[in-house]
């Protein structure tokens, strides 16, 4: 009679449209099934150059994008403002369902392509590890088996490409199998996140019907620390500086006018070292001010495992910044960072000069009790109050030169805002029922990320809550060179979204 009856419940799922939860046995077959496929058109997808300052690169990826979606039954549209296209996708709506829109980062930052183990960022390596060094081989290989702990190597094979594609894999499933999701679906895809998508709130503000939606599901995101499947509900935001601190008009001959005119480098390392204090706190007045964390805030972060020593070992440091007293209490706090610093040259181009110019580039993730537009001008103020005199242009006139020794200019920008979702809402508790479903107590949750994300125009303007889906593994290298996505957790990213798409939402 179980016999009967789960060969009746496999065949509904397979030939008739279905609104409930699928077996974790089939969801693994399924997802199992599906991933050599999956992996040979993630290979295509990351061959697309994906800089969002290029609107031909742009162009590509959003056509590549369009056709995908066209061909799984989607209805889109491109909505641009400011000159920059955004895709739009939306499924068939059912009146009697709960509506998620899924946000996907489609754009990578900048290459440098000298810097990449590999032919090219673009022509995706697939690596493993033999004795403790990663070793490329050919792509067919995964014809005759697919090992997990193997690595794609690309950019934005895990930001974001990777889940997205693992996104769409399972819309294939659910299309092949005649599996109907459990919600209705609408998707927007973004080109320009790694530019803090200048255009994404005009968007959103000219199209609240279109964006309408109960929940909003986030497919980018790297995980915790621990490697397991990872629901964030929050995430910083961010802002951008740039510190000018001048010197003579003219780089100076260093033997010549060396003990004479100042180098302003040492005036730009004095105030960068003024900023943080031995113990690694932002020193700067207010920084922290308004962020208090409750009981139920350091419950929640005290269920997350992992081990002060075994991040600090994995990271190669011997201490960390004091700012929290875990990993995950450090990530609920704003943060500034020295991302940048240039003046004159090294290495096989170093010279005997005297730098006309020393600039730091600066960032600040703020949280929702620190917004950006006040951490900047907490910075601004501490620059001043350093004794500096902060210009209006690029260049200091020949007056202010003669007027002021201590010169900095000051140029900021303020890109994605910060956004923190309740942890027991009903969206949150669906989401949960999707991870256990198929993980069981093997997830994790995690209150707030140290990245940015896009969501605030969502959340503000749609009153809807947002949390990401975090899939590729913590040592993915996202930003600089030799991105990679294992392929381990990529099959769980389609479990993943199988599991979550397929689980009623009342």
């Amino acid at each position: 009679m179980n016999r009967l009856y789960l060969l009746i419940t496999l065949f509904s799922l397979v030939w008739f449209p279905t609104f409930a939860q699928i077996d974790k046995v089939e969801i693994q077959r399924l997802s199992e099934e599906s991933l050599l496929p999956s992996l040979n058109k993630l290979n295509e997808f990351l061959k697309i150059p994906n800089n969002g300052r290029f609107p031909d690169q742009i162009q590509a990826n959003l056509n590549w994008c369009q056709k995908e979606l066209d061909k799984l039954g989607f209805e889109t549209q491109v909505l641009s403002a400011g000159g920059v296209p955004h895709l739009f996708a939306k499924g068939k709506i059912d009146p009697a369902k709960k509506t998620i829109l899924v946000y996907m980062q489609i754009d990578g930052q900048a290459v440098d392509t000298t810097a990449w183990n590999q032919k090219s960022p673009f022509v995706p390596a697939l690596k493993k590890e033999v004795d403790g060094k990663l070793q490329e081989i050919n792509w067919s290989s995964l014809n005759d088996k697919i090992d997990l702990d193997w690595k794609i190597f690309a950019r934005s094979a895990s930001d974001s490409k990777g889940p997205a594609m693992s996104f769409l894999t399972v819309m294939e499933i659910f299309q092949q199998n005649q599996i109907e999701p459990a919600v209705n679906l609408k998707l927007i895809l973004d080109f320009q996140e790694e530019l803090s998508s200048p255009e994404l709130d005009g968007i959103v503000q000219a199209n609240q019907a279109l964006f309408a939606a109960d929940g909003i599901l986030i497919m980018d995101g790297t995980r915790h620390l621990s490697n397991l499947p990872n629901l964030a509900f929050g995430a910083r935001g961010i802002a951008t500086a740039t510190i000018k601190v001048f010197g003579a008009k003219e780089n100076l001959h260093s033997g010549q006018y060396g003990n004479f005119s100042p180098n302003p480098v040492f005036g730009l390392s004095k105030l960068l070292a003024a900023m943080k204090d031995e113990s690694g706190k932002v020193a700067i007045p207010g920084f922290y001010e308004g962020v208090n964390l409750s009981e139920s805030d350091m419950q929640a972060m005290a269920e997350v495992p992992e081990s002060m020593e075994e991040i600090l070992d994995e990271l190669g440091i011997a201490k960390a910044d004091q700012v929290g007293g875990s990993y995950q209490e450090a990530m609920q706090y704003p943060s500034l960072n020295i991302r940048g610093i240039n003046a004159g040259w090294v290495g096989k181009e170093v010279r005997t000069l005297i730098p006309s110019v020393a600039i730091a580039e600066i960032d600040i993730r703020t949280v929702k009790e620190t917004p950006g537009e006040r951490q900047i001008a907490l910075l601004r103020k501490f620059i001043s109050d350093q004794g500096y005199y902060i210009i209006d242009g690029e260049e200091p006139s020949l007056e202010e030169r003669k007027a002021y020794s201590k010169l900095t200019s000051f140029d900021f920008r303020i890109g994605s805002q910060p956004f923190r979702t309740s942890m027991d809402s009903d969206f949150a508790l669906w989401l949960e029922a999707g991870m256990r479903h198929v993980f069981g107590s093997d997830y994790v949750k995690t209150r707030q990320t140290g990245g940015s994300q896009p969501m605030a125009p969502f959340i503000n303007i749609l009153n809807a809550p947002a949390v990401s889906v975090r899939i590729p593994n913590p040592d993915n290298n996202i930003h600089g060179p030799n991105e990679n996505i294992r392929i381990g957790n990529y099959l769980e990213g389609i479990q993943t979204c199988l599991s979550i798409l397929s689980q009623p939402f009342q």
